[in-house]
């Protein structure tokens, strides 16, 4: 049985701080497109990479091929079922919300949940990136 609570505590002597989040694509070239509409910086010859990164200002993006992934990791297999990561973008105002779902839609990318105001206070719409990544844009209202 795993350890928690006050026992892990006394055993971790470093904090480790969040660096990057990874998401592992089947195309590189079509994946970091869909980022681009969402504003992310991407180099045009990052498409023709194995793995990418990506600041986020503190935080790294992560973008690896499954054969990336299998070169270290040879038992590794892609999950099914449902999404295991999703990635949130504050669009700034309930506006914000509405273009970049507008955005990614005419640009040909799947939406999910179109724009609606949520029960919790902010405006909320659900797209999803070429691999299936569920993506959420959002503004507080």
């Amino acid at each position: 049985m795993p350890r928690t609570g006050a026992d892990v505590a006394s055993l971790v002597r470093v904090k480790p701080r969040l660096a990057g989040i990874e998401i592992v694509v089947a195309d590189m070239a079509v994946a970091l497109a869909f980022y681009r509409v969402l504003g992310l910086d991407i180099p045009a010859d990052a498409d023709a990479e194995q793995h990418v990164e990506v600041d986020l200002g503190g935080v790294r993006l992560l973008f690896d091929l499954p054969s990336t992934i299998t070169s270290f990791d040879p038992t590794w297999t892609a999950p099914s079922g449902g999404h295991r990561v999703a990635l949130a973008f504050d669009c700034g105002t309930a506006a914000g919300v509405d273009a970049a779902w507008a955005a990614v839609t005419d640009a040909g990318y799947t939406g999910h949940l179109q724009p609606w105001d949520a029960f919790w206070g902010q405006r909320y719409a659900v797209v999803h990136d070429p691999d299936g990544t569920t993506v959420d844009l959002y503004a507080n209202v």
